[in-house]
Formats: structure tokens, sequence, C-alpha cells
């Protein structure tokens, strides 16, 4: 059970980070003005949804909950160190 849930928040992270990704890269491009107050949101809310919501889901401490927030948290972490930053927001470039 904890290793399919791990997996199905990989998964769902996967999906929400391809979701939020593509709105924010469209808002980030018809900024008038700088792009980085919307890169900022978007990497906070990232960062949110895979670290706040896993930690939350660990906490709770039903065998289902802990292997979902694993797998947000893995998600994170995965989609972070596999685009060098890029696709959670956390590249420094990005913001320069």
């Amino acid at each position: 059970m904890l290793v399919g849930m791990l997996f199905a928040g990989l998964a769902i992270y996967s999906l929400l980070n391809a979701i939020i990704g593509f709105f924010i890269f469209f808002a980030a491009m018809g900024a008038t003005g700088s792009p980085t107050p919307y890169l900022a949101a978007g990497a906070a809310l990232l960062a949110l949804v895979g670290l706040g919501a896993g930690i939350g889901l660990c906490f709770v401490r039903k065998p289902w909950s802990r292997g979902l927030g694993l797998g947000l948290m893995i998600g994170w972490a995965l989609w972070s160190i596999l685009s060098a930053g890029i696709c959670t927001g956390i590249n420094p470039s990005l913001y320069g």
C-alpha cells in the first residue's frame, strides 16, 4: 500500500507540476514588467504543494497518507534535480 501510494503521489505531483508550470510560464510571458513575481509565486506554490502537503500528509500517520506524502515530496525533489531547478522554480538563473 505504501509503495503504491508513493508512486501515485509522484504521478500527482508530476501532473500538478506540468499544469501549474504551464500557467506560470504563460503568465510570465505575458507580463508587462518583470516576470520575476510570477516565477517566485509559482516556485512557492510548487514547494507548498510538494513539500507542504507532503509533510502534512506524513503527519496524518495512516499508510495511504504517508505514502502519498512521501510521493509528493519525492516528486518535488526529482523534478528539482532532473530539471536543474527549472521546473520547480528554484534555479537562480530564472530570476536574473
